[in-house]
């Protein structure tokens, strides 16, 4: 008995060191790393001798799932989506000079600041979920965005927007992102990228519903009175969607831990880091600058509007396919595509859409693949770490983009000041969604890598290694993970379904 408690003691102590690959291509996401009955053992010959069956049921791939689907979907358009509306209330500020005496990069900053606040309070949203429970936790950020669009309502000086619109509206949105991004996942296997990228498209939705809705309001009732009808839609709506949804933290054994260090140390995971830090430097300057860019070409605020909200609409019929593919093609494969045709539409449409019909044409196919981080990172990072330390792992990345999602605006406003014209801000845009495939390129001849090692160990062909059964090898899993880093320069280019 004490020797049990021994080993499972030092099989927890190594687990930041084993990568779950359970997640792979062919789904299956169900071994739990935490079980240490289910570690195997290797034969003297490197076969595996014996595996302990003991990990979590399989996921149902659907059922009540698809239910969940369409909540969190609902609930990213009352908070992502609700946020990316503020392209349009940017360009009234900026056009009415609403608030006297504020700077153009003050107004940039109440947009970047309520991102920056939901990434940053999810470290906090990650242990309220530990403590108590998903719902509850939900109903924290339900309550904090209602009330930030009533109070910001009343707002008359600029740092009360700075207080309601940004901070209180970031937090809110970080106690209902946080708990709800990784629920999905939990209930599909094979269909796990189609059903991310149908939930993560709910933002895109009410991106387009909201920034139409909030223009026409704002021109016949007034900034007041649509902040007042925009907070009370949300609350009922959030509302209804938290009473529906249901997680599978405790079936899967989903460790819900605010920081995991360890993950530093894995060149892999760095790569998965920068694939969001680039990618959030051009994303953030589409949703907010588009609406203005409208403006700076002539076009006025229903025109300007209407940009904003064919921006969104291109991300909700964008995302579906774009999970839909990945299922098929390979996750990481699909998001390296899709990033670097955002970079490619930024310079051969959005640079020479100089008129209305060249730049709707940008925002709809440009907005169907700039949005590719949010409709890829969960399953991406469940292909890196494992489905069990998707909660870890993504309050990391939320942490690191905070900076990229809280200066690209402003460094944006900057560049057009600096130079009267936005062809600078057009090519930073471009140049950064080029980096971020970049650091995907990498983290693809890392994953090819360490499924070519699989195999080898495993004495079978790649396309046919059972992904459950070699994550509960240790020792499959660690060589594996190591043959991955060293090859991840030389198998980058290798064709591959990762």
């Amino acid at each position: 008995m004490d020797e049990k408690k021994i080993s499972q003691e030092h099989v927890r102590d190594e687990e930041a060191d084993t990568p779950d690959t359970s997640t792979l291509n062919d789904g299956d996401a169900t071994a739990n790393s935490q079980d240490p009955e289910a570690v195997s053992a290797l034969t003297e010959g490197g076969e595996l001798s014996s595996i302990e069956n003991n990990g979590p049921p399989p996921p149902p791939n659907g059922g009540y799932g698809w239910v969940c689907t369409a909540c969190i979907a609902t609930i990213y358009a009352h908070t992502w989506g609700l946020n990316s509306s503020y392209g349009v209330f940017l360009a009234y500020y900026l056009a009415n000079n609403t608030f006297p005496g504020a700077s153009s990069l003050e107004y940039a900053f109440v947009g970047s600041l309520s991102v920056s606040c939901a990434l940053l309070i999810s470290p906090i949203a990650t242990m309220a979920v530990g403590k108590f429970g998903t719902r509850p936790t939900l109903f924290i950020g339900i309550a904090f965005e209602g009330a930030s669009l009533i109070c910001a309502s009343f707002a008359s000086k600029i740092w009360h927007l700075f207080l309601t619109q940004g901070i209180m509206f970031g937090l809110g949105m970080g106690f209902l992102f946080v708990p709800s991004v990784g629920i999905v996942p939990q209930w599909f296997t094979t269909h796990r990228s189609l059903a991310n990228g149908i939930s993560a498209a709910g933002s895109g939705l009410g991106g387009l519903l909201y920034s139409l809705a909030s223009g026409a309001m704002i021109k016949h009732l007034g900034i007041a009175w649509t902040f007042r009808i925009l907070g009370i839609i949300a609350t009922v709506v959030n509302t209804i969607c938290t009473l529906l949804v249901k997680d599978r933290n405790k079936i899967i054994g989903s460790r819900q831990v605010p920081f995991d260090a360890s993950l530093f140390k894995r060149p892999e995971y760095l790569m998965l880091l920068g694939y969001g830090w680039f990618s959030m430097l051009g994303y953030v300057v589409l949703i907010f600058s588009l609406a203005n860019y409208a403006n700076e070409i002539g076009l006025d605020a229903s025109h300007a509007s209407l940009i904003s909200a064919l921006f969104n609409l291109g991300q909700a019929l964008g995302r579906p396919f774009i999970g839909y593919f990945s299922d098929r093609t390979g996750r990481i494969n699909m998001a390296c595509c899709t990033t670097f045709a955002a970079a490619v539409f930024s310079f051969a449409l959005w640079i020479n859409g100089k008129v209305f019909g060249v730049l709707v044409l940008f925002t709809i196919v440009g907005g169907a693949v700039a949005g590719t981080f949010w409709a890829t990172i969960a399953p991406v990072t469940a292909e890196v770490v494992g489905l069990a330390d998707v909660p870890a792992a993504l309050n990391l990345v939320w942490l690191v983009i905070v900076l990229p999602c809280t200066f690209s605006e402003p460094i944006a406003l900057e560049i057009v000041a600096g130079t009267g014209k936005y062809i600078g801000t057009q090519i930073f845009v471009g140049f950064m969604y080029i980096a971020a495939g970049l650091t995907l390129v990498a983290l693809r001849g890392w994953k090819i890598g360490e499924i070519a090692e699989t195999a080898r160990q495993m004495q079978q062909d790649p396309e046919h290694i059972n992904r459950v059964v070699t994550a509960r090898s240790e020792a499959i899993s660690v060589m594996s993970m190591k043959a991955g880093r060293k090859r991840m320069l030389a198998d980058c280019y290798k064709p591959g379904r990762v």
